[in-house]
């Protein structure tokens, strides 16, 4: 795999506040390689370290991109959800941005057998056939559909499971970075100095509270996405 120059400036990064950790209280010894200092009581991040992880996983997503592979990215917490639908929208990516339903992906049968129901309610509701029902009737499908889009209108055409994933927190995210690892799917994750940074194949040390770092992380990412899409586009 071809190494890049991905314009990943330390000055940016500060700017976003990446370097800033948690409490020295709450930290993960494992993450002690990634730590380069101490300051009133929290950690900070080396960004050295950081630019060197996030230009390896932008190479990673640019040569996946440009091979046709597909990608999904999670991130549910209030502060990361909109980051999230806008980044994927953007790379034309599968997301995840409420709630992680356990099973999404090694449970696969039973997501698409969701997704078919998903679908279905969709075309019935564009065509008008949702409200030729009874109210009552109309009303308990409308509510199924609801919330069916709320925890997989980012999937909605995710027809298998994806070739990469992209977490944004991964304390938040444990599970489906569990279920990841579980059917070995290559994944990129964002760590801060709370976390475990062995658990993903990709680990990004970063604030992953601040919404100015994620959307930092997220648009190195899905800039080289878009690239490798580019690229798959013109030499098919």
């Amino acid at each position: 795999m071809a190494r890049r120059y991905w314009n990943i400036h330390l000055e940016e990064m500060m700017e976003a506040g990446i370097h800033f950790g948690h409490g020295t209280r709450k930290w993960n010894p494992r993450m002690a390689p990634y730590i380069s200092a101490k300051h009133k009581g929290i950690h900070i991040t080396n960004l050295t370290r950081t630019a060197r992880f996030l230009s390896e996983a932008c190479d990673l997503v640019f040569d996946a991109a440009s091979r046709g592979k597909q990608f999904l990215i999670v991130g549910t917490k209030n502060k990361a959800a909109d980051l999230v639908a806008r980044a994927a929208i953007r790379a034309r990516c599968h997301y995840v941005n409420q709630k992680w339903l356990g099973g999404m992906l090694t449970n696969w049968s039973t997501t698409e057998t969701r997704l078919h129901k998903f679908r279905d309610l969709r075309t019935e509701q564009k065509g008008g056939r949702l409200d030729s029902l009874p109210k009552r009737d109309a009303a308990i499908l409308k509510r199924q559909l609801s919330r069916l889009q709320t925890y997989l209108g980012g999937i909605k055409y995710m027809t298998r499971v994806p070739d990469i994933v992209i977490v944004v927190d991964q304390q938040e995210e444990y599970t489906a970075l569990r279920e990841c690892i579980t059917l070995g799917i290559p994944t990129i994750c964002l760590i801060d100095t709370n976390c475990d940074p062995d658990l993903a194949d990709i680990s990004i040390p970063a604030n992953d509270d601040a919404i100015a770092s994620i959307r930092l992380i997220l648009n190195k990412l899905v800039f080289a996405i878009c690239e490798g899409r580019s690229s798959y586009i013109r030499n098919p």
